[in-house]
C-alpha cells in the first residue's frame, strides 16, 4: 500500500503476466485498510482468468478474504497469527485456513513460508517499492487524477516488466 499526500492510499496488484496494464488497482482514502478491499480487487480479474494463488501477509487473515480467494478458486498463501486457533469448518475458505494452521503449528513459521511459496512474496515488494521510485507523492490533486496518476504508474511498470522477460520457444 502506498500513500499519497493528499491522504488517498494504494492497494494494488502491479504485474498480471501477459498484461499491458495493472491487472487491479484499487485507490481509496487513508481511513480503509487494505484487507476489506481484497474482495474487490479479485472481483476486478475476469472470470476466465485464472488466478493461481493469492499471496498476502497476516493482516488478510480474515474470514472475508479467505472467502473471497475461496469464491475465486484460488489458493491462499497467507501466515495465520502466531497465535491462531482453527475455525469452525463452515466453507472452502475456513477449512483452508484451517489447513494453514495446522501446517505451521506442525512445521513451524520458518518452515511453512518456505513450504507454502509464502517467501515470494518479496518480489511484490521489490515491485511496490520501484513504483514509489517513480515519486514518493503524486502531482494531481483531485482524486480522481490521482487514480489516473497512479494507474499510469502501474502501466509504465508493467511494461518495463514485460520488456524484460524473456520468451521461451522450443526448438526442433
Amino acid at each position: 500500500m502506498a500513500q499519497t499526500a493528499s491522504g488517498a492510499a494504494t492497494l494494488a496488484t502491479p504485474f498480471l503476466p501477459g498484461s499491458a496494464t495493472g491487472a487491479t488497482v484499487e485507490v481509496t482514502s487513508s481511513n480503509i485498510g487494505d484487507a476489506p478491499m481484497l474482495p474487490e480487487l479479485l472481483n476486478q480479474i475476469p472470470r476466465d482468468q485464472d488466478i493461481g494463488s493469492v499471496t498476502a501477509d497476516g493482516a488478510y487473515d480474515t474470514r472475508k478474504c479467505r472467502e473471497a480467494i475461496a469464491v475465486s478458486d484460488a489458493h491462499a498463501i497467507i501466515p495465520p497469527r502466531k497465535n491462531a486457533k482453527t475455525w469452525k469448518p463452515t466453507s472452502d475458505g475456513t477449512i483452508a485456513r484451517n489447513d494453514a494452521v495446522n501446517a505451521q503449528q506442525y512445521l513451524g513459521r520458518t518452515v511453512w513460508r518456505r513450504w507454502s511459496g509464502y517467501h515470494r512474496r518479496s518480489r511484490v515488494e521489490t515491485k511496490m517499492h520501484c513504483m514509489k521510485l517513480l515519486g514518493q507523492s503524486l502531482m494531481a490533486r483531485d482524486f480522481e487524477r490521482q487514480v489516473a496518476e497512479i494507474q499510469i504508474r502501474i502501466a509504465v511498470l508493467n511494461r518495463y516488466t514485460a520488456l524484460g522477460i524473456p520468451i521461451t520457444e522450443p526448438v526442433g
